[in-house]
């Protein structure tokens, strides 16, 4: 079954004594870092980047889940389905996505289902605390030979969100820094890659 739900996420990468302080303020103890992996698709000439979106499955400790996320209004538009290990695995490893709702959201989009290839994983550690009217989302990620830290807050109220996060980063002495999302860095390096290889 498919789910949607409006996105709206605030984010700003971290230096590691940054994220190391935040975890320590926030008490985030050692047994509440989980693992996740995001595994990307798109065609071989971006098309999906191309239109702001992304489509990922992500495996997590409580399964597999296809979600692609596209621009709308107030944040992202996210279209998320649960899969089966077996599901998931057989699309991670042939990079075909076999859902007949995704492919026809794709056809929508003016995008053929069947050009869409694998393109890599970023794998992170994160934990997660509710705070303020959100969730903060501590990520430490790993993709192509890079490293990096990021702070994230999810919430319903773009204005409240905005408000609480920006005093928590001057609070802590961190400066507003342009945050790119995952995918968005993960393709820049792997087109950063491509390029040079």
């Amino acid at each position: 079954m498919m789910e949607k739900n409006i996105e709206i996420e605030f984010k700003n990468i971290l230096t590691k004594a940054e994220y190391l302080e935040l975890l320590n303020h926030f008490q985030v103890k050692e047994t509440e870092l989980f693992k996740q992996e995001n595994h990307y698709f798109d065609t071989k000439n971006f098309e999906l980047k191309e239109r702001s979106s992304a489509l990922r499955i992500r495996k997590k400790q409580s399964g597999y889940e296809l979600t692609l996320k596209q621009p709308c209004d107030d944040g992202l538009l996210e279209t998320n389905k649960q899969l089966t290990a077996e599901a998931g695995e057989e699309m991670i490893q042939t990079g075909k996505i076999n859902d007949p709702q995704f492919a026809s959201i794709l056809e929508e989009m003016g995008i053929a289902p069947e050009s869409i290839v694998y393109f890599g994983s970023l794998s992170t550690i994160r934990a997660e605390k509710e705070t303020g009217n959100g969730l903060l989302v501590f990520d430490h990620s790993f993709y192509l030979n890079i490293e990096d830290y990021e702070l994230e807050y999810e919430v319903s109220d773009r204005k409240e969100g905005q408000v609480y996060f920006q005093e928590l980063l001057h609070s802590f002495q961190i400066p507003i820094r342009e945050t790119k999302n995952k995918v968005r860095r993960f393709y820049e390096q792997k087109y950063t890659n491509d390029i040079n290889s």
